[in-house]
């Protein structure tokens, strides 16, 4: 008879109890990365391959917020969550933290950055206020990691128009910052002019660098008027999604598909379905 195999080093009752909260989830991710009986997918990954896939749930996220999918968020902030715990485990496998430490460190931040709240301070502050507490402590903290310029610990890896955004609020904390609006609009227009000239007279790297530069502008503009440019972005992307697709819909009761049609006729329904959202609203 051949031998009976060993059992798996993990603690199945755990894994299976569906009420066991957080531990059971950290003992599934120990389970996935064990070298003998776990995931040969999982065992494969590093952070580096991992870290591609915490981005886009954390925009997963976002999107199911934007779209007030209710039911999806709960399972968009379990996948989330998940990529923590992977990041956890394999920085436990090399010795660097474990996920007890992230959330010791985590819930160290908030008690440090809330003295209103978790000390002494006193709660009676207006908003604005709050905030410039918060980014004094924030700034103390930069400055314990030894990051002492303007700039330091603005992440690397964040989507271009959001990196631009927080760059251009940290240089605004210390004067480098136009004072009106009325100014960074006129900026844009000279960007967008010599995007222009760029397009007729310049090479293909020097029109991305005046494109840049264009993108840059703009998501100043958005920091002054209070609006933030990547989540503008993702809502004008939601809309033509959503106008496109009405655009689809009143040529398939033409019996057409958008490649059957021309930009003239697809222009003029995407006028009609503008003015359908008008009269439902």
């Amino acid at each position: 008879m051949p031998e009976t195999p060993p059992p798996p080093p993990f603690d199945m009752a755990l894994i299976q109890n569906k009420t066991a909260g957080i531990e059971r989830l950290l003992a599934i991710m120990q389970a996935l990365r064990d070298p003998s009986h776990g995931c040969p997918w999982d065992l494969e990954q590093d952070f580096a391959s991992i870290a591609p896939y915490t981005i886009e749930e954390a925009y997963e996220v976002a999107d199911a917020i934007e779209r007030q999918a209710w039911d999806e968020l709960k399972g968009e902030l379990g996948d989330l969550l998940f990529q923590s715990v992977f990041h956890a485990q394999m920085a436990t496998e090399a010795g660097h933290f474990t996920f007890q430490d992230v959330v010791t460190t985590m819930s160290n931040k908030m008690v440090s950055r809330h003295p209103h709240v978790f000390g002494n301070e006193t709660r009676d502050k207006s908003a604005d206020q709050q905030t410039a507490d918060w980014e004094a402590i924030k700034a103390a903290e930069r400055a314990g990691k030894q990051e002492t310029g303007t700039l330091d610990g603005v992440a690397v890896g964040l989507p271009a128009l959001l990196r631009a955004y927080k760059l251009q609020k940290r240089a605004a904390r210390v004067g480098f910052d136009w004072p009106a609006v009325d100014q960074v609009i006129a900026k844009i227009a000279e960007e967008s002019g010599e995007l222009a000239e760029a397009r007729a007279e310049l090479s293909q790297v020097e029109v991305e660098e005046e494109f840049g530069d264009l993108m840059f502008v703009m998501a100043n503009l958005g920091r002054h008027l209070g609006v933030e440019p990547e989540a503008a972005l993702r809502k004008a992307n939601a809309k033509f999604i959503r106008r496109f697709e009405g655009v689809e819909a009143k040529l398939a009761l033409l019996g057409k598909r958008p490649e059957d049609s021309d930009l003239a006729e697809m222009d003029a329904l995407w006028d009609a379905v503008k003015a359908d959202e008008r009269t439902s609203d």
